[in-house]
């Protein structure tokens, strides 16, 4: 059984083309077994109420009508991974006092320790959600330096055009977690990473981040605000919502 675990990590964007912006902010991810019972620190809770709390309705299928683990496990078994010996780990920020949004959260697909496969779930202020599968040519191992593409499929910001690519690598150890996802297109592109130690989730852990990062996921969405203003204030050419894709998963 994993123990839940705390990632005090950072996040960095950084838009290169005409406008450029960059910035760099510290976020708190959990990492945990969905299917396994709550042993986590009283500050946490799964599918209740707490200060800081993860949901199976906010991950695997609609948003707030998710299916969590049993989902995942249903995309995997159907582009051919599945087992007994694979074990599905959620990389994602906790609810904040019921409060929940996340740009993106990761299930981690692991055999004997190793990543074999990885589905990264995109979520947007505007109710759309969409997961991108990321896997190597039958589920080999993925390394540091494995680099996995995949077309751009869902509207993110009102400031970037839904095309071109993803770049995804990952570089899970023992002691830390680093992601790195890039997008190109013809005109513009966005390095997005994510990177922080592993350790194990306490109360004095949870305790110290709601101190340092107050209102947790309110914090996200409003610098999420911020920074699209930021990019209009630059003079970043608006784009409306287009119809999300009709598939759940790419």
């Amino acid at each position: 059984m994993h123990v839940p675990e705390h990632i005090a990590g950072v996040t960095t964007h950084t838009r290169r083309g005409a406008i450029k912006n960059a910035f760099s902010y510290t976020v708190d991810f959990v990492l945990i077994d969905p299917e396994a019972p709550n042993t986590g620190p009283i500050l946490f809770s799964r599918n209740r109420f707490n200060l800081f709390s993860v949901y199976d309705r906010d991950h695997g299928g609609p948003l707030k009508k998710g299916h969590g683990a049993s989902w995942a496990r249903a995309v995997l078994a159907e582009h051919g991974l599945e087992g007994q010996n694979l074990k599905v780990l959620l990389l994602t920020q906790p609810s904040f006092l019921g409060y929940t949004f996340n740009p993106v959260s990761f299930w981690l697909v692991m055999e004997e320790d190793v990543l074999v496969a990885a589905i990264a779930e995109v979520s947007t202020p505007f109710g759309d959600r969409h997961s991108y599968l990321c896997s190597s040519a039958e589920f080999a191992p993925i390394s540091h330096n494995t680099r996995i593409t995949a077309p751009k499929a869902l509207h993110v910001s009102p400031f970037q055009e839904v095309a071109g690519k993803y770049a995804f690598s990952f570089d899970i150890r023992p002691d830390r977690i680093a992601i790195r996802i890039f997008h190109q297109n013809m005109e513009e592109g966005l390095v997005a990473t994510l990177a922080g130690p592993r350790a194990t989730l306490t109360n004095m852990a949870l305790i110290k981040s709601t101190l340092r990062r107050p209102l947790g996921a309110m914090r996200t969405v409003a610098l999420i605000y911020w920074q699209a203003l930021r990019l209009k204030l630059k003079g970043a050419q608006y784009r409306s919502r287009p119809a999300p894709p009709k598939t759940e998963v790419s």
